[in-house]
């Protein structure tokens, strides 16, 4: 997919992006689906093809609307931010739920700000330990950007700015290297929609 293009009508999914978006919800190669509501939820049917997805980039970088108007139709959600604020060993159920959608031969896309490898890791191996391909889509930071569309957020959806900056030390671009099948850029494309590059 590049520099395709596609604008939709319907607000963002719940969790690390939230759905207030200054740029506008927005989606790309032609694909729309609604949103799941749920930590683990969203896609009606399988993908073409066992994946699992992970989303790369700060809070606020557009990964929730990107989830909600590209991938929700095919991919099943997994979010941190979709368990209850005091669940305990949120990382251990992530994993549970990521393998019970593999095991079940469903794609699954995993929206956290996933900023390294220490997070990423896991889920790449999870991913080819059940014959899945792993899928990395990089949001490259624009810290003015995810700072100012986070202090538009409420509640639970908007967090302090030293988090933001702290993910901001720790965020990577994921590479094949990292055990990845493949890598791709997405920026807004600023009509509201996104550019998705190899």
């Amino acid at each position: 997919m590049t520099g395709v293009t596609r604008r939709a009508g319907s607000a963002g999914a719940p969790g690390s992006e939230g759905s207030a978006d200054p740029e506008g919800p927005a989606g790309a190669a032609g694909l729309e689906g609604p949103a799941g509501s749920a930590a683990s939820g969203g896609a009606e049917g399988p993908a073409a093809e066992p994946d699992l997805v992970v989303l790369v980039g700060l809070q606020a970088a557009g990964k929730s609307t990107f989830y909600a108007q590209v991938l929700a139709d095919r991919y099943e959600l997994v979010s941190k931010d979709l368990f209850p604020r005091g669940a305990r060993n949120k990382q251990v159920r992530q994993m549970r739920l990521v393998a019970e959608h593999l095991s079940a031969g469903r794609a699954v896309a995993v929206d956290n700000t996933n900023p390294s490898p220490q997070e990423w890791g896991p889920l790449v191996k999870a991913a080819h330990a059940h014959g899945a391909t792993a899928t990395a889509y990089w949001f490259p930071p624009d810290v003015a950007g995810s700072l100012r569309r986070n202090a538009e957020r409420e509640g639970r959806d908007r967090v302090p700015d030293v988090g933001v900056l702290a993910t901001l030390k720790r965020l990577r671009r994921p590479s094949e290297a990292d055990g990845f099948d493949a890598v791709h850029e997405v920026r807004f494309d600023g009509r509201g929609g996104f550019e998705v590059r190899p």
